[in-house]
């Protein structure tokens, strides 16, 4: 599936639930894809001793009960078969936006960006402002691609939203710094690139 890329296995597990016979949705996998792999190689445990392991184990299940953000948040929103959009209960509208994802906390967010992704006729034409970091990415056809990330409540996963900025401008001139964090705002909509469907926000606006 290349609308997602996985750190945590635990989430990955979770998502499986809902990912399963979904659609390819958003071309920012591959600047997911990029920046996981670069995590991962960085992340990277050194051997401990199985003592040292279970100590880690106990610490790390303290640290999420304190936090109240851990992957048993994702069940929340877990979509019933029978509903058509698991998100239809999240009131994200906000100052003439139709989805701020600005207002929303992180596991509202995520799980919001998910149902665009996999619902994207419920959202077209809709305002849509995000908050994350700045990612850009090429393709072999010298196709340039430009993305918000969205991080879930763990900070392993990432959902990436394309954004097309209005008038012209020129990569790196006229963006940030990749990883910036950044607001973006446009108008929903989605475009076909070979089989798939891609979501994207077209006449764009962007702010740090």
């Amino acid at each position: 599936m290349r609308a997602f890329k996985f750190i945590s296995a635990a989430a990955a597990a979770v998502f499986a639930l809902t990912a399963s016979g979904c659609g390819d949705t958003s071309a920012a996998d591959k600047i997911i894809g990029q920046q996981n792999a670069a995590a991962n190689a960085a992340a990277a445990p050194s051997e401990t001793s199985s003592d040292d392991s279970v100590s880690d184990e106990s610490s790390a299940e303290s640290t999420a009960d304190d936090s109240g953000d851990t992957s048993s948040d994702y069940l929340l929103y877990v979509p019933d078969t029978s509903s058509k959009s698991y998100a239809e209960g999240i009131n994200a509208e906000n100052e003439g936006f139709d989805v701020d994802l600005t207002i929303l906390n992180s596991t509202m967010t995520y799980s919001q960006v998910y149902d665009m992704m996999t619902n994207p006729d419920m959202y077209m034409g809709k305002k849509v402002r995000a908050r994350g970091n700045f990612a850009y990415t090429s393709n072999e056809q010298g196709t340039e691609y430009f993305a918000v990330l969205i991080s879930d409540a763990t900070a392993c996963c990432s959902q990436g939203i394309e954004f097309v900025l209005k008038g012209d401008h020129k990569y790196p001139d006229d963006y940030p710094p990749l990883d910036t964090e950044i607001t973006v705002w446009g108008t929903f909509t989605t475009y076909q690139e070979g089989t798939f469907t891609y979501i994207q926000l077209q006449d764009a606006e962007m702010s740090q």
